[in-house]
């Protein structure tokens, strides 16, 4: 019961960040518009992974905004930091350098974005999670085994992949796009 909780808030925060991702490298314009880290599913993990470290936190920090804040900061980006380590060192694939933004550790993390993870916290713990976790309750398990399944087969396909030819490896799409779109 815990586990398929765990992963379905894992998956759902994945995809989620995945969401913000996009919208986000839209608006600002970013020249790399996709930010999928998987070769057929729509997530970020590093989304799912901090989601996951907050929601960890102890109670008494999250009954407190200030605290939630702070703790929702640094878990996120422990998260972040960790995450791109592995995808840099592990899978030789870097997805993301903050090395042009002030404030930057490693070009991993930064405080800029390290404040975002800590507003982000406040909606996840008080609103978003409170919505999830009744629905997940209700996700049979027959449906979670095949699902946790897949997703393993396409980490594990994406890892081979970013491990191969980097990022462009998940970009299977790209040959169904004009040539002036990529």
């Amino acid at each position: 019961m815990v586990l398929r909780g765990i992963f379905w808030q894992f998956f759902f925060y994945s995809f989620l960040g995945f969401l913000f991702e996009i919208t986000f490298a839209r608006l600002i314009r970013h020249p790399k518009r996709d930010r999928k880290c998987h070769l057929i599913l729509p997530v970020c993990p590093v989304y799912g992974v901090g989601a996951l470290a907050i929601l960890l936190l102890p109670w008494q920090i999250k009954a407190s905004p200030l605290l939630l804040y702070l703790g929702g900061a640094l878990c996120a980006t422990a998260a972040e930091w960790l995450l791109a380590v592995f995808y840099e060192k592990v899978a030789g694939a870097p997805f993301w350098d903050y090395k042009a933004l002030p404030w930057n550790f490693q070009g991993r993390v930064c405080l800029i974005f390290s404040l975002f993870w800590g507003l982000l916290a406040l909606p996840l713990v008080y609103w978003v999670e409170p919505w999830l976790a009744p629905r997940v309750a209700l996700i049979p398990q027959s449906i979670t085994i095949p699902a946790a399944l897949f997703y393993l087969g396409d980490a594990a396909t994406s890892f081979f992949l970013l491990r191969r030819f980097g990022t462009d490896g998940l970009r299977w799409y790209d040959r169904f796009r004009p040539s002036e779109a990529r």
